[in-house]
């Protein structure tokens, strides 16, 4: 017995009906949020460029290059950790205000497609410097974030690399062997208000909570690389963890330097001649 049609009318219904169901998951895959490759740097001005890049060296992280102002003094050191992660190191300067004072100054965060992930903030509402190519030859833009320690809008950089740049044609040298560690795992970041710093991680940069530690979130993407949502008290300091495959010969590192370390079960802490805050941990 042939079965009867369905008027046309319940056939609009039903159809309707599919697409007002499948619309939240079209939409979820036309929203997802590029990836971001991890932490490409953390920017620090410090009171001595000299002394620091010396503490740096004793930890067995060697200088990749740097930049020079117009009188040909270097304004900016590029101290390596890996082929993909450095600590940018500004000299204070005191007689320009904005550069007299010396702590964090920002992270910068490395992704594979910047426009995209330029784009996608813009869809989020938040407005972005366009995409550039900066002096050291990558792909670059900034972002304004919460209010941080000091007041202020929060600097964010982002930055893709690229062939021919100064990081480029780094690659693969100025990796010593006797590196306290391997990579940058987490970044500590002071802000006015932790509480709507962390709600603009989450749902304006798409970060990711972590289970029972609130204010460490997962960047989007594979990494494993984490941002801490720090209290007013850090202040100006900069804090971040760095990993090692082996702790015990980091150990062995820092006290053949005479560094002075505090120790833990799991994490060797130490500072920079700043009073920055490097704790060490394993992979």
């Amino acid at each position: 017995m042939l079965q009867r049609r369905k008027p046309a009318s319940l056939r609009r219904i039903a159809a309707l009906a599919i697409a007002f169901l499948a619309s939240p998951l079209l939409h979820a895959q036309q929203q997802h949020t590029p990836p971001l490759a991890g932490v490409a740097h953390i920017a620090i001005r410090v009171r001595s460029l000299e002394a620091s890049r010396e503490f740096y060296e004793k930890l067995g992280f060697e200088e990749a290059f740097d930049l020079k102002d117009k009188d040909g003094k270097p304004r900016e050191s590029f101290i390596k950790i890996n082929d993909h992660q450095f600590l940018e190191l500004y000299p204070a300067n005191p007689e320009i205000p904005k550069e007299a004072s010396i702590g964090f100054l920002h992270v910068c965060f490395e992704g594979d497609d910047l426009q995209a992930i330029h784009d996608d903030y813009v869809a989020h509402g938040l407005t972005p410097t366009p995409v550039r190519k900066a002096g050291a030859g990558n792909l670059l833009f900034t972002v304004a974030g919460p209010i941080d320690a000091n007041g202020t809008a929060q600097n964010l950089e982002y930055t893709q690399y690229q062939p021919g740049s100064l990081h480029s044609n780094d690659q693969g040298k100025h990796v010593g062997q006797d590196r306290i560690a391997d990579s940058i795992g987490s970044v500590a970041i002071a802000m006015k208000d932790p509480t709507a710093a962390r709600d603009f991680y989450l749902n304006q940069l798409s970060f990711k909570s972590i289970a029972g530690d609130p204010m460490f979130l997962h960047m989007p993407g594979n990494s494993g690389q984490e941002i801490e949502i720090a209290n007013i008290a850090l202040g100006s300091k900069a804090r971040f963890i760095l990993r090692s495959e082996n702790l015990s010969k980091a150990a062995r590192i820092l006290h053949k330097q005479n560094i002075s370390v505090l120790k833990s079960k799991d994490t060797l802490t130490v500072s920079d001649p700043d009073g920055n805050i490097i704790m060490i941990r394993s992979l």
